[in-house]
């Protein structure tokens, strides 16, 4: 299995919350992303959806297109609506030469609401799980058609966010549906990365590997605040913890003995951002530590949101 490492331009562009990053140029983060050592970039608010426009300027920069994120409502609509609405990014992602789509279900959804506190997430009934994985499964193999994985991202704020919740829809829906596992985002709804990558790992067909910092995570459930207002209390990361969740497996080491994924990969492209933050970028990248033996952060401006696209042979 081959391995590209990107990353999100969430590292110097909220979409969500402009006053983060707003006025930084594209080509800054493209150039910035490329220094730090990464192969590839996650699309962003500020990309061209072109992909004739957007080709040119990721070779630039010698960057790869690695995935990009798409909201869906099949909470609500039907498989063919989903299938239409999504086309005009599909088409990009096909032709950018992307292998995986970051899906998330976002009927509902609280994420993008700063006033919307933790616990106003939806929550998809009991009764409707089995039309909900049955269309998701249609999409998904629509997807598959045009060579593009669907890479289902359990988020905060969505009806997928629990540890039960991804047994549920991993369950509820065939290979056609891989996953997306986010370190972050499963340790902030109190989940176990590592034994859902043990249970789930020959689905897992994107990986984002992100920062969480403790004490600011026990001031976010004790106070019931929104995600977004999570974010802003924790964009510097000090206390680096998802990677390893409590000094358990490395992320990286495990999927590499359960999936057969290329720790070489992980390990080559970590040494050399290392070597590159230390000496040109910014002290809350310095301040971390990105190695295969070791916690990661990967976030030159601090936001630490890095993404792994896992080329999978044909029969998995």
């Amino acid at each position: 299995m081959s391995v590209t490492l990107g990353i999100n331009p969430i590292t110097w562009t909220n979409d969500d919350m402009p006053e983060l990053g707003g006025d930084i140029p594209l080509e800054v983060c493209l150039a910035e992303a490329r220094e730090a050592g990464f192969a590839g970039i996650e699309l962003g608010g500020k990309f061209p959806r072109q992909s004739g426009v957007l080709r040119p300027i990721l070779e630039r920069h010698g960057l790869v297109l690695v995935s990009g994120w798409y909201s869906a409502h099949l909470a609500r609509r039907s498989a063919d609506e989903e299938i239409e609405a999504v086309s005009p990014h599909l088409d990009l992602l096909a032709a950018m030469g992307c292998r995986a789509m970051v899906f998330a279900e976002g009927h509902g959804s609280t994420d993008g609401d700063p006033s919307a506190p933790l616990s106003r997430r939806p929550i998809l009934p009991d009764a409707a799980w089995p039309a909900f994985c049955a269309r998701l499964d249609i999409v998904a193999r629509h997807l598959r058609s045009r060579g593009v994985r669907l890479a289902f991202h359990h988020h905060m704020g969505t009806v997928v966010q629990t540890e039960a919740e991804i047994d549920r829809l991993m369950s509820g829906t065939s290979d056609d549906v891989g996953l997306l596992l986010d370190t972050g985002h499963l340790v902030f709804a109190g989940g176990d990365p590592v034994a859902v990558a043990r249970r789930h790992g020959r689905r897992i067909v994107h990986v984002h590997c992100k920062d969480v910092r403790a004490p600011v995570l026990a001031g976010v459930l004790r106070d019931d605040r929104s995600f977004l207002r999570a974010v802003l209390g924790g964009r510097v990361p000090k206390d680096v913890r998802a990677w390893f969740h409590n000094n358990s497996e490395p992320i990286p080491r495990l999927l590499e003995r359960e999936i057969g994924l290329s720790s070489d990969v992980f390990r080559q492209e970590w040494e050399a951002e290392l070597a590159l933050a230390r000496a040109t970028l910014t002290p809350s990248f310095r301040r971390a530590t990105p190695s295969i033996t070791g916690p990661a952060a990967c976030s030159p401006r601090g936001a630490g949101n890095c993404a792994a696209g896992m080329n999978r042979s044909a029969e998995r």
